[in-house]
């Protein structure tokens, strides 16, 4: 997935006018987080959790102290011009995706610090992670009336959907071809839910 959306990007080295080198190296991983790994971080305690279903090793970060979470993709993005339109953003599981949210809810966070740059406080941090829930389940609904609009048929859906809800809405900021490489692993994945 890491290299398909790096290639995607090529076209963007257009913009990389310092010659800067943007090569991606291996390296060592030096400390593998889990669920219950905690770090003090000098009266503040950081609890790690694992929040699958945006990827399969996605991982979530709450203060308690201060009720915050930094859920990174695993509670969707806001998009739009205003913030006011719902990315969803599980790529891996949509099933896990689910659970990771309704996780998320019970930790009744007072603060969501999201992974492109909002910062939602008090009964918008709640709401936040409920309309996210919400917005899964529609999202799936959609998904699939794309599927039976193409009679089954993915890479139809994903073109029709890609039009539909990218091109005519516009309210995705996201690079077209970053969205199309996400699009396809949902439909691809909620058609396999349709047919196991």
């Amino acid at each position: 997935m890491m290299n398909q959306l790096s290639a995607n990007h090529i076209d963007l080295l257009k913009y990389n006018t310092a010659g800067e080198d943007l090569t991606l190296h291996q390296f060592e991983i030096d400390i593998i987080l889990k669920r219950g790994d905690e770090f003090d971080l000098g009266g503040l305690t950081c609890q790690v959790y694992e929040v699958p279903g945006h990827t399969r090793d996605s991982l979530a970060f709450y203060i308690p102290e201060i009720k915050a979470l930094f859920p990174g993709e695993a509670a969707g993005v806001l998009q739009g011009e205003t913030g006011n339109a719902m990315q969803v953003e599980f790529l891996s599981s949509y099933n896990d995706y689910i659970d990771s949210l309704k996780f998320m809810i019970s930790l009744q966070p007072e603060i969501v610090c999201l992974g492109h740059g909002c910062v939602l406080t008090h009964e918008d941090a709640s709401g936040f992670l409920e309309s996210a829930l919400a917005e899964t389940f529609r999202y799936r609904k959609l998904i699939e009336n794309y599927l039976d609009a193409a009679g089954g048929n993915i890479e139809r859906a994903i073109q029709e959907m890609a039009h539909s809800e990218y091109d005519v809405k516009g309210s995705i900021l996201q690079e077209r071809v970053s969205y199309l490489t996400n699009l396809s692993a949902q439909v691809k994945h909620i058609a396999g839910l349709r047919d196991s």
